[in-house]
């Protein structure tokens, strides 16, 4: 099942128990906007580049565009248009005054030296930026993408309509970026599951945690869980994967990823395939790496009690059927990695405002709009008597049409 067809099964589900008529779910899946660019470059050696980007601007009913902007040789328009309307929802979810975009480039960002990925990203924004803005679309970093491209966007931006830090979040700290921005997507995934295992009666420490992924999100996921005393068994990424049963010390594993480039080799674990993670005998998963990870094929072979999204869309539909039926609670990406939207939301009123919050108000304010998410999720949960994927999903539509209709459209 493509990303657009999964996304749909999950807009539909919701869309009945709203009894959204079939006009109105036309409306409001439909992109305000697809736009597709040739970038063409200089390579170090004088020669040519050409690579194909994308900017799906999905929905502004409740406010500009947002969404981040991914390097990685395998996006298509498919994906970037389902990944647009996840953040449409997901920016629902938790009450942001924002839309949903999302902007890819099909391009290994590894093959590039750093001087080709910045003329790239800048030929990228010379295309698009008449359509993005602090009041109309504000990209922001994802998969292969980080501060540094942040700041070549805005800088190139500037060129165009002058100095505008809110144009993109995400920034490096002297460029207007907000302190606690970079450890926000798994800071959030901490609080929402704080907030699961209160609801059931239960702390973060008193489980264990397999971790897929350990980029931006799947790190400091790890850290944080490690430091609120949860047990991390098993962390894997690209190059493969390390285990210990008694409990990994995260931080000296993160400093071996950073000498070594892998997790694969540290001496205080046991290595084993990567793939083989999503199986292991822990409380908790968090798939925090590619989408399309836990599928019906593999679904089986979970043995977490809980699955915890901390990539975008890494359950397929066929897999949360496994899952409901398994009784294994999933927290869906729309909410549980939504951290990282929140505070580029806080990023850009700062920038707005011009005026620089403290780190301890940025994770207070985060903490806050996570919990009253929760909240909203639980009561739709109780109400529609549904699992929490399709509460999110009956919480987004159904915020996002009362706006559009509110709007006359």
């Amino acid at each position: 099942m493509s990303p657009t067809e999964a996304t749909l099964t999950y807009f539909n589900a919701a869309a009945d128990l709203l009894q959204i008529p079939d006009r109105e779910r036309y409306a409001l899946i439909t992109p305000y906007r697809e736009i597709k660019v040739e970038c063409g470059f200089a390579r170090d050696d004088g020669s040519l580049a050409t690579f194909v980007g994308y900017r799906i601007q999905h929905d502004n009913s409740r406010g500009p565009m947002k969404g981040g902007i991914r390097y990685h040789p395998a996006v298509d328009l498919n994906e970037v248009n389902a990944l647009a309307s996840l953040m449409t929802w997901k920016t629902a979810v938790v009450d942001l005054p924002f839309g949903g975009a999302k902007g890819a480039i099909a391009v290994d960002p590894k093959s590039l030296s750093a001087g080709e990925l910045q003329r790239l990203t800048r030929t990228f924004t010379q295309k698009l930026h008449d359509v993005i803005g602090p009041y109309t679309d504000i990209p922001a970093p994802d998969m292969g993408t980080n501060a540094q491209t942040m700041a070549w966007i805005a800088d190139e931006y500037a060129k165009f309509h002058g100095f505008a830090p809110a144009v993109v979040t995400g920034k490096p700290i002297e460029l207007g970026g907000s302190l606690g921005r970079d450890a926000a997507t798994g800071r959030g995934l901490l609080y929402a599951t704080e907030c699961l295992l209160e609801s059931l009666g239960h702390t973060v420490s008193q489980f264990t945690y397999a971790i897929q992924g350990f980029g931006n999100v799947g790190s400091w996921a790890a850290r944080l869980f490690h430091e609120a005393g949860g047990k991390i068994v098993a962390v894997a990424d690209v190059t493969g994967a390390v285990r210990n049963p008694r409990g990994l010390d995260i931080p000296a594993l993160m400093a071996h990823v950073a000498i070594n480039k892998t997790v694969q080799g540290f001496p205080g674990g046991e290595d084993f395939p990567g793939e083989e993670i999503i199986s292991q005998p822990v409380d908790v998963l968090i798939p925090a790496a590619l989408g399309g990870v836990l599928t019906g094929a593999n679904a089986g072979s979970v043995k977490a009690r809980f699955v915890l999204e901390g990539a975008n869309h890494p359950t397929e539909p066929e897999a949360d059927a496994v899952f409901a039926a398994r009784k294994i609670i999933v927290l869906p990406d729309i909410y549980a990695n939504a951290g990282g939207v929140t505070v580029s939301y806080f990023e850009w009123a700062q920038n707005i405002q011009q005026y620089r919050w403290e780190e301890a108000r940025v994770n207070a304010e985060l903490r806050r709009t996570m919990r009253m998410a929760f909240t909203s999720l639980a009561e739709i949960r109780r109400q529609y008597l549904c699992d929490f994927r399709t509460a999110a999903f009956v919480l987004a539509i159904d915020r996002v049409a009362r706006a559009s209709r509110l709007r006359g459209m």
